[in-house]
């Protein structure tokens, strides 16, 4: 799957998938079939991190 290349959308996008289809960030990439890690940097470099309580980039 295709996510969005720019950080601030792939945040919506994430934070979304999050909220409403996954229960963690772990499940989200094995389903999609996406980096995590790939993911985390991009997020962090606008400086965002994944919280695990929350299920969401925080």
């Amino acid at each position: 799957m295709q996510i969005p290349k720019d950080p601030v959308m792939l945040l919506s996008f994430v934070n979304l998938k999050l909220r409403d289809f996954y229960s963690d960030i772990d499940v989200m990439c094995n389903d999609m079939d996406v980096s995590k890690a790939e993911i985390e940097e991009k997020l962090q470099g606008i400086g965002y991190s994944y919280d695990r309580e929350q299920n969401q980039f925080v």
